[in-house]
């Protein structure tokens, strides 16, 4: 049996409405290596084991399962909703007039749930992908960053909340210029900004903007993404799990190096989701978040450990006439826009 867990020992986060938020999460982006079946059972075992936020998307295509799953421990009153926090995400293609509306109750069907605590825009542009396919596929369709189009959705997901479909609305995948172009301009403001958060990617300046407008970070890929598909992997990625300095405060507390990813993270005020379907490891990613806090130095250490190494480059986003992943995230220069 499992070591019990004392949900009271771990630390509350809040949004900018006052609402509670657990501190650490479960992911559900399964990759190209976990089904649908896998990651629900997966959500249900977190769930008895004391997780309480589920991190979910329209686009993993697995909503359906985890609402079979949802449902099943909230029939059998192993937690109420009000105690869950379930966030889902509108993909690219759904950006269009009365499209967000629409993806957000397909999501609330499938997940069988009344409303969603927290709603994210998943990517800041309309631009299309089939699933699975090549790094180097592009849509002739697909378009830079427009604030005004991008507001156009914003408005969409805001009438969610006047719906009562939604509590909360995020933001994901956005750079400092975008949140610049595009906050304000926003009736709702986000609660919450999805960004890749780990300690070779740190992203000090983002962050510290996202704290700075009371908006709270939740951070993705927070060991480095191991099951990420092989598709989005490059010869210069850094594994977390491999830094020297991490490996050492890891062999100092007696656990494995991603444990200490995740402690990190936590101490710092991301709230980090990660994804695990073996019940060892996601009990663990949890239960760190609860006991033997790292220390100001060892803090210090991952902070100077930042390496500044993108995992998660979305080449398969990038427009005709666009020089490289990089100008997905600003990295060129100075971003200009016309204003909304």
């Amino acid at each position: 049996m499992p070591e019990p867990l004392n949900l009271a020992a771990l630390p509350v986060r809040r949004l900018n409405t006052g609402e509670a938020i657990p501190p650490l999460g479960l992911g559900t982006f399964g990759s190209d290596k976990y089904g649908p079946r896998e990651i629900a059972d997966a959500v249900e075992g977190a769930i008895r084991y004391g997780y309480r936020l589920i991190d979910c998307a329209a686009v993993y295509q697995n909503e359906a399962e985890i609402g079979q799953a949802l449902r099943r421990v909230l029939d059998e009153g192993v937690v109420s909703r009000r105690e869950l926090f379930i966030t889902s995400k509108v993909w690219n293609d759904s950006h269009g007039p009365g499209q967000v509306l629409a993806s957000c109750r397909k999501s609330l069907a499938d997940l069988q749930l009344d409303y969603l605590d927290l709603f994210f825009v998943h990517w800041p542009f309309p631009n299309y992908h089939p699933p699975g396919c090549s790094v180097d596929s592009r849509s002739p369709d697909a378009k830079p960053f427009s604030p005004a189009a991008y507001l156009e959705v914003w408005r969409q997901c805001e009438a969610l909340v006047d719906m009562g479909l939604v509590r909360h609305l995020g933001m994901s995948n956005m750079t400092i210029p975008k949140l610049e172009a595009v906050l304000p301009h926003c009736r709702i403001q986000p609660a919450a900004l999805e960004l890749e958060c780990h300690p070779s990617f740190q992203q000090p300046e983002l962050f510290d903007y996202a704290v700075a407008h009371h908006i709270l970070p939740v951070g993705f890929c927070p060991i480095g993404s191991p099951s990420r598909p092989e598709r989005d992997r490059t010869a210069a990625d850094v594994a977390d799990t491999e830094l020297p300095e991490i490996r050492e405060i890891a062999e100092a507390h007696g656990v494995h190096p991603a444990v200490i990813c995740l402690k990190w993270a936590v101490q710092r005020g991301v709230v980090p989701i990660p994804f695990s379907v073996k019940p060892p490891q996601y009990q663990s990613n949890l239960r760190c978040a609860a006991v033997d806090p790292l220390t100001d130095a060892e803090m210090e250490r991952i902070r100077q450990a930042d390496k500044n190494c993108r995992l998660v480059k979305g080449q398969v986003f990038l427009w005709p006439g666009a020089s490289g992943w990089e100008d997905l995230w600003d990295e060129h220069g100075t971003a200009t826009w016309a204003q909304p």
